[in-house]
């Protein structure tokens, strides 16, 4: 998939920035909604952006977005099967992952928390790979 390659440059340049910190509103006692579905404007309307579109292909399409919570990735793709692979592939960038059905947002934990209050789905995360490593990193660091 040529657009994962541009995706994955995408994260890699992203999880090597630090977002604007704040407060965020939708962590405390909220409890974290169901997770969102829909097409990635739907998605990044819900969580109060107007994408920027990076990729448009047909396996996925990724828009950059910046809003008060701070900076990230969205990524929407048009199987479970094409998701899963980018995942895997991402995480060996390290980073914090918020996925839903279909879909992925990529970004700093502090962004993470404030957009799972807006579209629910799992919190995934994972350490870069050191170099000479063949051993795969389950990287979970807990919060």
């Amino acid at each position: 998939m040529t657009g994962s390659a541009v995706v994955l440059v995408a994260v890699a340049a992203l999880t090597s920035c630090t977002a604007d910190g704040g407060g965020h509103d939708d962590r405390p006692g909220h409890a974290v909604p169901s997770a969102a579905s829909g097409t990635l404007e739907q998605l990044a309307e819900r969580a109060e952006c107007t994408p920027d579109i990076q990729t448009e292909a047909e396996e996925l399409r990724q828009a950059n977005c910046s809003t008060k919570y701070g900076r990230y990735v969205l990524a929407t793709f048009s199987t479970d099967r094409g998701q899963r692979e980018w995942i895997n592939s991402a995480k060996d960038y390290g980073g914090s992952y918020l996925v839903g059905r279909k879909w992925v947002a990529v970004a700093e934990p502090e962004v993470i928390t404030a957009l799972r209050g807006r579209l629910g789905g799992e919190v995934e995360t994972a350490a870069p790979h050191q170099s000479g490593g063949g051993e795969g990193t389950s990287g979970h660091h807990g919060s």
